[in-house]
Parts: C-alpha cells; structure tokens; sequence
C-alpha cells in the first residue's frame, strides 16, 4: 500500500514539473520612467490607448486599461521565441486589443497578454507603477 502511495506521489510529481515551462521570451533587466504628457507618450492619457517604449527584448507596449491601471507586455512574441521574427508584435488594424506576430500567425491579448491562438505561452508582462499624475514606471 505503501509503494503504491510513493509510486503516485512520485508519478504526480513528474507530470506536474512538466506543465511549469518558462516563457520563451527571455527577461532582460530594466526600469525606466516615461512623463505620458510628453507628445510621444500622450496617448496613455486616455483610458483603452497605447504607446510603445523602449525596453526589454524587442520593445515594450503599454496599455491602459482603466483610469489607475496600466499594463506593459513585452513586443517579441513567445510563439516562436522571437529569435526568428524580426518584427515586433503590433496591435490588429481592426482590433487593437489583438496583438498580432506576421512571422507565426499568433494572436495576443493586449488586454491581459493571454494567447489567443498560435502560441502555448502568453506575453512577458512587466511591472507598472503609476504617481497618480505624469510619471509611469515601468520594471522587471
């Protein structure tokens, strides 16, 4: 009874380990601050806009999602790992909460950076903070 318990436990073990892939864009360090009153940045003063920023592996898309939140994914697309693709992830011309690779054919949520089709993983998500006034930061 014994070895029949340690058998499952291990078995659960293992088959578990399996689903915790990393995402395959890789996590590059960076913290910068942008002033969305500045005209490049003017668009994140409205609720559902975004803007592009330099950082991380292939560029940074921030998003606004309400009044006080914002979210910023990374532009190099998880489907292929980005190492092939030499374009960026851009936003769909007729859904700009759809976040399109040309190179695999997948399709991302701008809203929340979940895969809508073509890819197993979601974007790499960066951390935001926002003073209330002009100042994003955005970090890994």
């Amino acid at each position: 009874m014994k070895i029949r318990f340690f058998l499952f436990a291990a078995l659960l073990l293992i088959f578990s380990c399996n689903k915790s892939k990393n995402n395959p864009v890789p996590s590059i360090p960076f913290d910068i601050s942008i002033n969305i009153g500045l005209p490049s940045y003017s668009d994140l003063q409205g609720v559902g806009s975004w803007a592009y920023v330099n950082g991380g592996a292939k560029g940074i898309i921030v998003y606004r999602k309400s009044y006080d939140q914002f979210v910023a994914f990374d532009r190099q697309s998880p489907a292929d790992g980005g190492a092939n693709c030499a374009t960026p992830l851009t936003p769909d011309s007729t859904n700009f909460l759809q976040l399109n690779d040309v190179c695999s054919g997948a399709r991302f949520s701008l809203y929340d950076g979940s895969p809508m089709s073509g890819s197993d993983y979601g974007l790499r998500q960066y951390q935001v903070v926002w003073d209330g006034n002009l100042i994003l930061r955005i970090y890994n």
